[in-house]
């Protein structure tokens, strides 16, 4: 007999294996992408609690959402930045949205693009919609706040919004940089640092805020797969 040994049966070592998936990033709440609006009019009007996320294409927004759920394919990603055109409500245990907006900034994307889509993200922000309890402004750590990012919080101040931000890909990032990385996020984008969250998808480093701010929004837990907090 050549080779390794293999042991236990093929198909329950591939259940195994998908056990293990499930207990890292867990299935614990009901989401689904309930409404892929093109335009306003596709808005939901049941007035649950509604979250805004908002960033640059590239910047983990659909790695996040899936995450906070625990359903690794529910947003999905893409190989080319920046492809979202329309606005994903993603309905999470029947009792709030988490509302992901197109992405901006990324050079692959034509100003004639940009054009196309902007009024439909400015139609929701700007719509003062009653729902909308919150935002979340994603930064790539890696990148730090550009002037769109700056822009951006500005406006959600004016307008009344509730806005905080999330440093992403942090995972590789030490206790003493990521501080240094929020006190100056802070002071760019004229925030309390309360309200500044350094985080990692890839390993749920620091979710623990943003659960908390989720809690607060919507009145939705978010935990890990075990049920533990964040």
């Amino acid at each position: 007999m050549s080779g390794e040994a293999t042991f236990g049966h093929p198909e329950r070592q591939s259940c195994d294996s998908r056990r293990n998936a499930e207990l890292q990033w867990g299935c614990r709440l009901e989401a689904e992408l309930a409404i892929d609006a093109a335009d306003r009019s596709l808005f939901p009007s049941a007035g649950l609690p509604e979250v805004a996320i908002l960033g640059r294409s590239n910047v983990g927004k659909s790695s996040l959402i899936n995450r906070l759920v625990g359903r690794k394919g529910l947003a999905r990603t893409s190989n080319t930045p920046g492809r979202t055109r329309r606005v994903h409500f993603y309905a999470v245990e029947g009792r709030a949205y988490l509302v992901d907006l197109p992405g901006y900034g990324y050079a692959a994307i034509s100003k004639q693009e940009r054009r196309a889509f902007a009024p439909l993200v400015d139609s929701y922000l700007g719509d003062a919609r009653a729902a909308l309890r919150g935002a979340l402004v994603l930064v790539d750590a890696r990148r730090g706040a550009q002037d769109e990012e700056r822009e951006l919080c500005a406006w959600l101040a004016r307008s009344g919004v509730d806005a905080r931000a999330v440093l992403t890909k942090c995972d590789k990032l030490g206790r003493g940089e990521l501080d240094k990385l929020r006190r100056a996020l802070a002071a760019e984008l004229a925030l309390p640092l309360e309200r500044i969250a350094a985080v990692s998808a890839r390993d749920g480093t620091g979710l623990g805020a943003l659960a908390a701010w989720l809690l607060e929004w919507t009145g939705v837990e978010f935990r890990r797969p075990d049920g533990a907090p964040f």
